[in-house]
């Protein structure tokens, strides 16, 4: 289970402190498809990084399975980052440098256990066998969302959060990116959190939220 406790989150701007969250509690159950739907600036993205711990939350506990993750020491936090949480980013974040293959494979290099044939089984899943070899300006902007969907899976995560992984592709291919991850959600039974700001993606969650005015509350 993931779950948030009164987190509090400014950014300072020169002179001007904003807040972005503010005393917000989230409980997001294990095993579920979740949605957060809220307006482009309401704190989602900000949320999804204090959740992954790829931001340190002003106040405030996150807590996965019990565990507090901001008393892990650093180490401890990236280990678990790169172990138990996948990621998915509206702009990819794939490096152009890489094909289809190195781009899936580089969690598990960084963890040092390297095994291609899982990256090209992941590629597979996500039906971009054909296109293992290709760098990511070869790839339309579908294929290179199914290809960081690879990605979020290469170390197995328990989590996975989205960060409006649809934002830049068409209706369509939305849709067709969001059956995959509902796909994904049911064969490998993790824990899938995504944020968007559209309604009709936003429905498809088996637990729902929206987010306003600094807080979250369930729908």
């Amino acid at each position: 289970m993931l779950t948030a406790h009164q987190l509090k989150k400014s950014y300072s701007t020169g002179p001007r402190e904003t807040s972005v969250i503010d005393r917000l509690d989230l409980t997001v159950p294990s095993n579920t498809f979740a949605t957060i739907q809220g307006a482009s600036g309401s704190g989602k993205s900000t949320l999804l990084h204090l959740l992954g711990g790829l931001d340190i939350p002003d106040e405030g506990e996150v807590r996965w399975n019990n565990q507090s993750l901001y008393s892990l020491p650093e180490n401890q936090l990236c280990e678990w980052r790169n172990q138990s949480v996948g990621f998915i980013f509206q702009s990819y974040h794939l490096l152009q440098e890489l094909s289809a293959l190195e781009n899936v494979e580089l969690p598990a290099m960084i963890q040092g256990k390297e095994d291609r044939s899982l990256s090209h089984s992941l590629l597979e899943k996500v039906g971009l066998s054909h296109r293992i070899d290709h760098r990511p300006l070869e790839l339309s902007g579908g294929e290179q969302q199914r290809v960081a969907i690879a990605r979020s899976l290469r170390n197995q995560p328990q989590l996975l959060l989205a960060d409006e992984p649809t934002g830049n592709l068409d209706r369509k291919t939305a849709l067709e990116i969001i059956e995959l991850l509902l796909k994904i959600h049911q064969q490998e039974k993790i824990t899938i959190l995504l944020v968007t700001h559209d309604s009709t993606i936003a429905q498809m969650g088996e637990v729902r939220f929206q987010m306003e005015n600094q807080k979250i509350h369930q729908l």
